[in-house]
Protein backbone atom coordinates (compact mmCIF):
# COMPACT_ATOMS: atom_id res chain seq x y z
CA UNK A 1 0.00 0.00 0.00
CA UNK A 2 1.08 3.58 -0.46
CA UNK A 3 -1.24 5.34 1.91
CA UNK A 4 -0.62 6.94 5.28
CA UNK A 5 -2.60 5.98 8.34
CA UNK A 6 -2.33 6.48 12.10
CA UNK A 7 -0.62 3.58 13.84
CA UNK A 8 0.11 4.41 17.42
CA UNK A 9 -2.50 4.57 20.17
CA UNK A 10 -2.46 6.92 23.11
CA UNK A 11 -1.55 4.71 26.02
CA UNK A 12 -4.55 3.22 27.77
CA UNK A 13 -7.17 4.86 25.53
CA UNK A 14 -7.10 3.05 22.20
CA UNK A 15 -7.24 6.49 20.54
CA UNK A 16 -4.86 6.98 17.62
CA UNK A 17 -2.19 9.65 17.95
CA UNK A 18 -2.99 11.60 14.81
CA UNK A 19 0.50 13.02 14.44
CA UNK A 20 2.13 9.57 14.32
CA UNK A 21 2.01 7.81 10.99
CA UNK A 22 3.10 4.71 9.12
CA UNK A 23 4.32 5.08 5.57
CA UNK A 24 3.68 2.26 3.11
CA UNK A 25 5.64 1.97 -0.14
CA UNK A 26 4.62 -1.52 -1.21
CA UNK A 27 1.83 -1.56 -3.79
CA UNK A 28 1.85 -0.80 -7.50
CA UNK A 29 -0.64 2.05 -7.75
CA UNK A 30 -0.34 5.78 -8.32
CA UNK A 31 -1.20 8.18 -5.52
CA UNK A 32 -1.52 11.96 -5.48
CA UNK A 33 0.51 14.26 -3.26
CA UNK A 34 -2.30 13.80 -0.72
CA UNK A 35 -1.73 10.04 -0.89
CA UNK A 36 -5.10 9.45 -2.55
CA UNK A 37 -6.12 7.49 -5.65
CA UNK A 38 -6.57 9.70 -8.73
CA UNK A 39 -9.33 9.26 -11.28
CA UNK A 40 -7.98 10.90 -14.40
CA UNK A 41 -10.13 13.88 -15.45
CA UNK A 42 -10.27 12.60 -19.02
CA UNK A 43 -11.56 9.24 -17.76
CA UNK A 44 -14.38 10.96 -15.85
CA UNK A 45 -15.31 12.87 -18.99
CA UNK A 46 -15.35 9.76 -21.19
CA UNK A 47 -17.36 7.78 -18.64
CA UNK A 48 -20.05 10.47 -18.74
CA UNK A 49 -20.03 10.23 -22.53
CA UNK A 50 -20.56 6.46 -22.33
CA UNK A 51 -23.44 6.81 -19.86
CA UNK A 52 -25.19 9.32 -22.12
CA UNK A 53 -24.68 7.32 -25.33
CA UNK A 54 -28.06 5.71 -25.96
CA UNK A 55 -26.68 3.55 -28.75
CA UNK A 56 -24.58 1.43 -26.39
CA UNK A 57 -25.76 -1.80 -24.82
CA UNK A 58 -24.43 -4.76 -22.86
CA UNK A 59 -24.31 -7.31 -25.65
CA UNK A 60 -21.25 -9.58 -25.86
CA UNK A 61 -18.14 -8.17 -27.46
CA UNK A 62 -16.34 -10.29 -30.08
CA UNK A 63 -14.12 -12.97 -28.56
CA UNK A 64 -10.97 -11.02 -29.45
CA UNK A 65 -12.43 -7.81 -28.03
CA UNK A 66 -13.58 -4.36 -29.04
CA UNK A 67 -12.05 -3.78 -32.51
CA UNK A 68 -11.45 -0.04 -32.07
CA UNK A 69 -9.75 -0.68 -28.74
CA UNK A 70 -7.47 -3.37 -30.12
CA UNK A 71 -6.35 -1.32 -33.11
CA UNK A 72 -5.78 1.91 -31.17
CA UNK A 73 -3.91 0.10 -28.37
CA UNK A 74 -1.55 -1.53 -30.87
CA UNK A 75 -1.09 1.80 -32.62
CA UNK A 76 0.16 3.61 -29.51
CA UNK A 77 2.57 0.75 -28.86
CA UNK A 78 4.01 0.72 -32.38
CA UNK A 79 3.41 4.28 -33.55
CA UNK A 80 1.13 5.83 -36.17
CA UNK A 81 3.75 5.37 -38.88
CA UNK A 82 4.59 1.75 -38.09
CA UNK A 83 5.46 -0.13 -41.26
CA UNK A 84 4.17 -3.34 -39.68
CA UNK A 85 0.72 -1.76 -39.24
CA UNK A 86 0.75 -0.38 -42.78
CA UNK A 87 1.61 -3.87 -44.06
CA UNK A 88 -1.40 -5.30 -42.17
CA UNK A 89 0.65 -7.75 -40.11
CA UNK A 90 -0.26 -6.39 -36.65
CA UNK A 91 -3.18 -7.63 -34.59
CA UNK A 92 -4.47 -7.30 -31.06
CA UNK A 93 -6.29 -9.37 -28.48
CA UNK A 94 -8.23 -7.53 -25.76
CA UNK A 95 -7.24 -9.13 -22.46
CA UNK A 96 -7.94 -8.88 -18.75
CA UNK A 97 -5.19 -6.42 -17.93
CA UNK A 98 -1.51 -6.85 -18.68
CA UNK A 99 -1.54 -10.13 -16.78
CA UNK A 100 -4.22 -11.48 -19.09
CA UNK A 101 -2.17 -10.43 -22.11
CA UNK A 102 0.84 -12.28 -20.74
CA UNK A 103 -1.35 -15.31 -20.07
CA UNK A 104 -2.82 -15.47 -23.57
CA UNK A 105 0.61 -14.96 -25.12
CA UNK A 106 2.15 -17.65 -22.94
CA UNK A 107 -0.64 -20.11 -23.72
CA UNK A 108 -0.20 -19.55 -27.45
CA UNK A 109 3.57 -19.90 -27.33
CA UNK A 110 3.41 -23.11 -25.34
CA UNK A 111 1.10 -24.61 -27.96
CA UNK A 112 2.30 -23.18 -31.27
CA UNK A 113 5.54 -21.19 -31.02
CA UNK A 114 8.08 -23.66 -32.42
CA UNK A 115 6.36 -26.88 -33.27
CA UNK A 116 3.31 -28.17 -31.45
CA UNK A 117 4.42 -28.49 -27.84
CA UNK A 118 6.91 -26.11 -26.32
CA UNK A 119 6.91 -27.12 -22.67
CA UNK A 120 10.69 -27.63 -22.81
CA UNK A 121 11.40 -24.30 -24.57
CA UNK A 122 13.38 -22.08 -22.19
CA UNK A 123 11.63 -18.91 -21.03
CA UNK A 124 13.98 -16.26 -19.67
CA UNK A 125 12.88 -13.57 -17.20
CA UNK A 126 15.08 -10.83 -15.78
CA UNK A 127 16.76 -11.18 -12.39
CA UNK A 128 14.90 -9.69 -10.63
CA UNK A 129 11.51 -9.37 -12.30
CA UNK A 130 7.85 -8.92 -11.48
CA UNK A 131 7.08 -12.16 -9.67
CA UNK A 132 3.99 -12.92 -11.77
CA UNK A 133 6.13 -13.49 -14.85
CA UNK A 134 7.33 -16.77 -13.39
CA UNK A 135 3.84 -17.86 -12.37
CA UNK A 136 2.14 -17.03 -15.66
CA UNK A 137 4.58 -19.00 -17.78
CA UNK A 138 4.76 -21.90 -15.33
CA UNK A 139 0.96 -22.17 -15.26
CA UNK A 140 0.91 -22.13 -19.06
CA UNK A 141 2.98 -25.31 -18.97
CA UNK A 142 6.54 -24.10 -19.53
CA UNK A 143 8.91 -26.27 -17.52
CA UNK A 144 12.20 -24.43 -18.02
CA UNK A 145 12.00 -20.85 -16.72
CA UNK A 146 15.40 -19.26 -16.27
CA UNK A 147 16.69 -15.91 -14.99
CA UNK A 148 18.84 -13.66 -17.15
CA UNK A 149 21.28 -11.20 -15.60
CA UNK A 150 19.88 -7.69 -15.34
CA UNK A 151 20.56 -5.87 -12.06
CA UNK A 152 24.08 -5.04 -10.89
CA UNK A 153 23.53 -4.62 -7.15
CA UNK A 154 27.02 -3.28 -6.47
CA UNK A 155 26.80 -0.51 -9.07
CA UNK A 156 23.02 -0.16 -8.77
CA UNK A 157 22.73 -0.23 -12.53
CA UNK A 158 22.05 -2.47 -15.51
CA UNK A 159 24.30 -5.51 -15.86
CA UNK A 160 24.54 -5.18 -19.63
CA UNK A 161 27.50 -7.52 -20.02
CA UNK A 162 25.68 -10.22 -18.05
CA UNK A 163 22.48 -9.66 -20.02
CA UNK A 164 24.27 -9.94 -23.37
CA UNK A 165 26.16 -13.00 -22.16
CA UNK A 166 22.95 -14.78 -21.25
CA UNK A 167 21.49 -13.90 -24.65
CA UNK A 168 24.55 -15.38 -26.35
CA UNK A 169 24.39 -18.62 -24.37
CA UNK A 170 20.61 -19.13 -24.56
CA UNK A 171 19.43 -21.98 -26.79
CA UNK A 172 18.05 -20.83 -30.13
CA UNK A 173 14.32 -20.06 -30.12
CA UNK A 174 14.31 -19.30 -26.40
CA UNK A 175 11.69 -16.79 -25.26
CA UNK A 176 12.86 -13.63 -23.49
CA UNK A 177 10.38 -11.66 -21.39
CA UNK A 178 11.52 -8.03 -21.32
CA UNK A 179 10.11 -4.87 -19.75
CA UNK A 180 9.39 -2.26 -22.42
CA UNK A 181 10.07 0.59 -19.97
CA UNK A 182 10.17 1.34 -16.25
CA UNK A 183 11.58 -2.07 -15.32
CA UNK A 184 9.73 -3.58 -12.38
CA UNK A 185 11.18 -3.74 -9.76
CA UNK A 186 14.52 -2.00 -10.38
CA UNK A 187 13.46 1.08 -12.35
CA UNK A 188 16.56 0.64 -14.55
CA UNK A 189 16.06 0.51 -18.33
CA UNK A 190 18.61 -0.05 -21.10
CA UNK A 191 19.50 3.04 -23.11
CA UNK A 192 18.63 3.09 -26.82
CA UNK A 193 22.20 2.11 -27.67
CA UNK A 194 22.02 -0.77 -25.21
CA UNK A 195 18.69 -1.90 -26.65
CA UNK A 196 20.34 -1.97 -30.08
CA UNK A 197 23.01 -4.33 -28.75
CA UNK A 198 20.35 -6.53 -27.16
CA UNK A 199 18.34 -6.65 -30.41
CA UNK A 200 21.40 -7.51 -32.48
CA UNK A 201 22.20 -10.56 -30.36
CA UNK A 202 18.55 -11.68 -30.21
CA UNK A 203 18.19 -11.46 -33.98
CA UNK A 204 21.41 -13.35 -34.62
CA UNK A 205 20.53 -16.03 -32.06
CA UNK A 206 16.89 -16.45 -33.22
CA UNK A 207 15.42 -15.51 -29.83
CA UNK A 208 11.79 -14.44 -29.36
CA UNK A 209 11.03 -11.06 -27.69
CA UNK A 210 7.96 -10.90 -25.45
CA UNK A 211 7.62 -7.33 -24.17
CA UNK A 212 5.66 -6.41 -21.07
CA UNK A 213 4.53 -2.78 -21.43
CA UNK A 214 2.79 -1.71 -18.23
CA UNK A 215 3.91 1.92 -17.97
CA UNK A 216 3.89 3.53 -21.42
CA UNK A 217 3.70 7.30 -20.91
CA UNK A 218 3.67 6.86 -17.16
CA UNK A 219 7.43 6.29 -16.96
CA UNK A 220 8.84 9.37 -18.69
CA UNK A 221 5.72 11.31 -19.61
CA UNK A 222 6.35 10.53 -23.30
CA UNK A 223 4.48 7.77 -25.13
CA UNK A 224 7.16 7.70 -27.82
CA UNK A 225 10.13 7.47 -25.47
CA UNK A 226 8.55 4.72 -23.40
CA UNK A 227 7.77 2.65 -26.52
CA UNK A 228 11.19 3.10 -28.11
CA UNK A 229 12.44 -0.42 -27.49
CA UNK A 230 9.33 -2.14 -28.84
CA UNK A 231 9.29 0.05 -31.95
CA UNK A 232 12.99 -0.51 -32.57
CA UNK A 233 12.61 -4.30 -32.42
CA UNK A 234 9.71 -4.12 -34.89
CA UNK A 235 11.82 -1.96 -37.21
CA UNK A 236 14.48 -4.69 -37.15
CA UNK A 237 12.06 -7.26 -38.51
CA UNK A 238 11.25 -9.19 -35.34
CA UNK A 239 8.05 -11.11 -34.89
CA UNK A 240 7.05 -10.40 -31.30
CA UNK A 241 4.38 -10.11 -28.64
CA UNK A 242 3.77 -7.02 -26.53
CA UNK A 243 1.51 -7.28 -23.48
CA UNK A 244 -0.01 -3.86 -22.78
CA UNK A 245 -1.66 -2.72 -19.56
CA UNK A 246 -3.80 0.40 -19.19
CA UNK A 247 -4.05 0.14 -15.41
CA UNK A 248 -1.35 2.70 -14.69
CA UNK A 249 -1.50 5.16 -17.58
CA UNK A 250 -5.33 5.39 -17.45
CA UNK A 251 -5.74 4.73 -13.74
CA UNK A 252 -8.14 1.91 -14.65
CA UNK A 253 -6.83 -0.60 -12.14
CA UNK A 254 -10.11 -2.38 -11.44
CA UNK A 255 -11.37 -2.37 -15.03
CA UNK A 256 -8.66 -4.86 -16.14
CA UNK A 257 -7.91 -3.30 -19.51
CA UNK A 258 -5.14 -4.99 -21.45
CA UNK A 259 -4.13 -5.78 -25.00
CA UNK A 260 -1.78 -8.32 -26.53
CA UNK A 261 -0.20 -6.78 -29.61
CA UNK A 262 1.02 -9.36 -32.12
CA UNK A 263 3.56 -8.48 -34.80
CA UNK A 264 3.74 -11.25 -37.42
CA UNK A 265 5.90 -11.68 -40.50
CA UNK A 266 2.93 -11.26 -42.84
CA UNK A 267 -0.86 -11.03 -42.87
CA UNK A 268 -1.34 -14.73 -43.57
CA UNK A 269 0.64 -15.69 -40.48
CA UNK A 270 -1.20 -13.06 -38.40
CA UNK A 271 -4.55 -14.55 -39.44
CA UNK A 272 -3.45 -17.99 -38.31
CA UNK A 273 -2.18 -16.66 -34.98
CA UNK A 274 -5.39 -14.75 -34.24
CA UNK A 275 -7.45 -17.83 -35.09
CA UNK A 276 -5.61 -19.82 -32.42
CA UNK A 277 -5.79 -16.90 -29.99
CA UNK A 278 -9.57 -16.93 -30.41
CA UNK A 279 -9.70 -20.59 -29.39
CA UNK A 280 -7.58 -19.94 -26.31
CA UNK A 281 -9.62 -16.91 -25.19
CA UNK A 282 -12.88 -18.82 -25.66
CA UNK A 283 -11.96 -21.34 -22.96
CA UNK A 284 -10.55 -18.83 -20.46
CA UNK A 285 -12.90 -15.80 -20.31
CA UNK A 286 -14.89 -16.30 -23.51
CA UNK A 287 -15.61 -12.58 -24.08
CA UNK A 288 -13.90 -9.55 -22.53
CA UNK A 289 -15.64 -6.72 -20.63
CA UNK A 290 -16.50 -3.51 -22.46
CA UNK A 291 -16.40 -0.57 -20.04
CA UNK A 292 -12.66 -0.03 -19.65
CA UNK A 293 -11.98 -0.85 -23.29
CA UNK A 294 -14.54 1.76 -24.36
CA UNK A 295 -12.94 4.38 -22.14
CA UNK A 296 -9.53 3.74 -23.69
CA UNK A 297 -10.80 3.45 -27.26
CA UNK A 298 -12.83 6.66 -27.13
CA UNK A 299 -9.88 8.52 -25.64
CA UNK A 300 -7.28 7.25 -28.08
CA UNK A 301 -9.47 7.85 -31.13
CA UNK A 302 -10.40 11.47 -30.35
CA UNK A 303 -7.64 14.05 -30.97
CA UNK A 304 -9.01 16.31 -28.22
CA UNK A 305 -9.41 13.55 -25.64
CA UNK A 306 -6.06 12.02 -26.61
CA UNK A 307 -4.29 15.35 -25.99
CA UNK A 308 -6.02 15.70 -22.62
CA UNK A 309 -5.05 12.14 -21.68
CA UNK A 310 -1.42 12.83 -22.52
CA UNK A 311 -1.48 15.80 -20.16
CA UNK A 312 -3.04 13.66 -17.41
CA UNK A 313 -0.36 11.02 -17.87
CA UNK A 314 2.37 13.65 -17.80
CA UNK A 315 0.95 14.97 -14.53
CA UNK A 316 1.48 11.56 -12.94
CA UNK A 317 4.90 11.02 -14.49
CA UNK A 318 6.11 14.48 -13.48
CA UNK A 319 5.09 13.96 -9.85
CA UNK A 320 7.07 10.74 -9.66
CA UNK A 321 10.09 12.37 -11.32
CA UNK A 322 9.86 15.27 -8.85
CA UNK A 323 9.82 12.92 -5.87
CA UNK A 324 12.88 11.14 -7.23
CA UNK A 325 14.77 14.41 -7.61
CA UNK A 326 13.76 15.67 -4.16
CA UNK A 327 14.62 12.42 -2.38
CA UNK A 328 18.05 12.32 -3.99
CA UNK A 329 18.68 15.99 -3.16
CA UNK A 330 17.63 15.59 0.47
CA UNK A 331 19.79 12.49 0.99
CA UNK A 332 22.77 14.29 -0.51
CA UNK A 333 22.12 17.38 1.60
CA UNK A 334 22.06 15.20 4.72
CA UNK A 335 25.39 13.68 3.74
CA UNK A 336 23.92 10.19 3.65
CA UNK A 337 26.72 7.66 3.07
CA UNK A 338 26.99 6.22 -0.43
CA UNK A 339 25.89 7.46 -3.82
CA UNK A 340 22.26 8.25 -4.59
CA UNK A 341 22.48 9.05 -8.27
CA UNK A 342 20.62 5.85 -9.04
CA UNK A 343 17.42 7.35 -7.59
CA UNK A 344 17.13 9.69 -10.59
CA UNK A 345 18.80 7.35 -13.07
CA UNK A 346 15.98 4.89 -12.48
CA UNK A 347 12.55 5.60 -13.93
CA UNK A 348 8.93 4.73 -13.37
CA UNK A 349 7.01 3.82 -10.27
CA UNK A 350 9.66 1.75 -8.49
CA UNK A 351 13.14 2.31 -7.15
CA UNK A 352 15.70 -0.16 -5.92
CA UNK A 353 17.07 2.05 -3.17
CA UNK A 354 20.08 -0.12 -2.37
CA UNK A 355 19.00 -0.45 1.27
CA UNK A 356 19.94 -3.75 2.89
CA UNK A 357 17.39 -6.09 4.53
CA UNK A 358 18.67 -5.00 7.96
CA UNK A 359 18.19 -1.34 7.06
CA UNK A 360 14.68 -2.10 5.78
CA UNK A 361 13.93 -3.87 9.07
CA UNK A 362 15.20 -0.85 10.99
CA UNK A 363 12.94 1.48 9.00
CA UNK A 364 9.97 -0.77 9.68
CA UNK A 365 10.51 -1.25 13.40
CA UNK A 366 11.89 2.13 14.38
CA UNK A 367 10.39 4.53 11.83
CA UNK A 368 7.17 2.83 10.70
CA UNK A 369 8.27 3.03 7.08
CA UNK A 370 7.35 -0.16 5.23
CA UNK A 371 9.00 -1.31 2.01
CA UNK A 372 10.09 -4.55 0.40
CA UNK A 373 12.98 -6.46 2.01
CA UNK A 374 14.85 -5.98 -1.27
CA UNK A 375 14.84 -2.22 -0.66
CA UNK A 376 12.32 -1.57 -3.43
CA UNK A 377 9.92 1.28 -2.86
CA UNK A 378 6.97 2.70 -4.76
CA UNK A 379 7.95 6.31 -5.42
CA UNK A 380 4.28 7.31 -5.44
CA UNK A 381 4.24 6.80 -1.67
CA UNK A 382 6.47 9.85 -1.32
CA UNK A 383 4.74 13.21 -0.92
CA UNK A 384 5.80 16.74 -0.10
CA UNK A 385 4.44 16.10 3.39
CA UNK A 386 6.45 12.98 4.22
CA UNK A 387 9.60 13.24 2.13
CA UNK A 388 11.65 15.01 4.81
CA UNK A 389 10.80 12.36 7.39
CA UNK A 390 11.51 9.55 4.93
CA UNK A 391 14.85 11.04 3.86
CA UNK A 392 15.94 11.61 7.45
CA UNK A 393 14.92 8.06 8.37
CA UNK A 394 16.84 6.57 5.45
CA UNK A 395 19.85 8.66 6.45
CA UNK A 396 19.63 7.33 9.98
CA UNK A 397 19.24 3.73 8.82
CA UNK A 398 22.17 3.89 6.40
CA UNK A 399 24.37 5.68 8.96
CA UNK A 400 23.71 3.29 11.83
CA UNK A 401 22.81 -0.12 10.31
CA UNK A 402 24.97 -2.23 8.03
Amino acid sequence: RVYVRPTCMEEGTGIPLLNTFSFFFLCAAYRTDDNQPWVLPVVKKVERMIVEDQSLNHEYLPILGLPEFRSSASKIALGDDSLAILENRVGGVQCLGGTGALKIGAEFLRRWYYGYNNTATPVYVSAPTWENHNGVFADAGFQDIRPYKYWNAEKRSLDLAGFLGDLESAPEHSIFVMHACAHNPTGIDPTPEEWKQIAEVMKRRNLFPFFDSAYQGFASGSLEKDAWAVRYFVSQGFELFCAQSFSKNFGLYNERVGNLTIVAKDNENLTRVLSQMEKIVRTIWSNPPSQGARVVALTLNSPELFAEWQENVKTMADRVLLMRAQLKAKLQALGTPGTWDHITQQIGMFSFTGLTPHQVEYLSKEKHIYLMASGRINMCGLTTKNIDYVAESIHEAVSTVQ
